[in-house]
């Protein structure tokens, strides 16, 4: 990998409906040369698959972070899986693994389960993410369209109409509402092993104060170093960043504890990353049956 292979791969992460020619003026070469370097970072395993990760919440979900140390990532799995289905797994540098599953009933419950379940297992942290800026009213015809794009995110508008029944204008329409929805997006899971000379690392930021300002000087200061953009949840961002330097991963994470209103930094490098989808197929079946034109999710407090 270069530069321009992790620019496209950031362009992507953050949307990988963009357009090769987009990606390319925006980064200085042609869509044809865009279009090469993706085929090449699939070819080398570097781009695993394309995905469309939805938020929990906008389905009437809720999700529950858990950050442990200790036994095998397959028996944390199994325990975990009595409380809630998998949403996103990363077993980091260190015997850490950063975990969230979805639940549907009382997350303070099932949270109280969880612990008791992972008793054998040391953990660093467990908490319900919650995003109040994120809103989210997804129409029936939505949730058809996001069916089909569950299997392929990138698929053309032309090859959506093939396998629905609606015209090539409501699906524009729909594609247009969904990629400037907070709660969709359109990204991909990629295998850090296979990056070269970048590391990608994640930092979990505690933040006093607030944390949209704490979020704009981050952005201000940062954004270079970002591989995709921050996720935050309540009073914690999570920083998505990279370096081409294994020296500069604490220096980066230093400076960002520097920034005004930052209160606790944790840096965690990704070995692995799946981001299970079963429980997206699973809603979206029950939504299909929902007789509400609108559906607004039903979230437990």
């Amino acid at each position: 990998m270069d530069k321009l292979d992790i620019q496209i791969l950031s362009h992507l992460l953050n949307n990988c409906r963009k357009p090769d020619r987009q990606i390319g003026s925006e980064i200085g070469i042609s869509g044809v040369a865009v279009k090469s370097r993706i085929q090449k970072m699939i070819q080398n395993k570097i781009i695993e698959e394309f995905a469309l990760k939805i938020e929990p919440p906008v389905l009437g979900y809720s999700v529950l972070y858990f950050v442990v140390v200790g036994k095998e990532m397959d028996h944390i799995l199994d325990q975990i899986r009595l409380v809630g289905e998998p949403f996103y797994v990363v077993p980091c540098v260190g015997g850490i693994t950063v975990c969230s599953i979805v639940v549907k009933e009382d997350p303070t419950k099932k949270m109280e389960l969880a612990q008791s379940l992972l008793r054998d297992v040391r953990v660093l942290s467990i908490f319900e993410a919650k995003n109040p800026e994120i809103r989210s009213d997804l129409t029936k015809t939505d949730i058809e369209i996001i069916d089909i794009l569950l299997k392929d995110p990138r698929l053309k508008i032309e090859e959506i109409a093939k396998k629905s029944s609606f015209s090539t204008k409501t699906i524009a329409r729909s594609l247009e509402k969904l990629q400037n929805d907070e709660a969709i997006q359109f990204t991909l899971i990629y295998n850090p092993k296979n990056m070269g000379e970048f590391i990608p690392f994640a930092v979990l930021v505690g933040v006093k104060g607030d944390i949209k300002k704490t979020l704009a000087k981050l952005d201000k200061v940062f954004l270079e170093s970002f591989l995709q953009k921050p996720f935050v949840h309540m009073n914690q961002i999570v920083l998505f960043m990279y370096t081409n330097n294994v020296y500069k991963m604490d220096d980066l994470a230093q400076k960002v504890h520097e920034i005004e209103g930052i209160q606790s930094v944790d840096l965690f490098m990704p070995k692995t990353i799946t981001f299970p989808q079963k429980w997206a197929r699973d809603a979206i079946v029950q939504a299909k049956k929902s007789k509400r034109l609108h559906l607004m999710p039903e979230i437990h407090s």
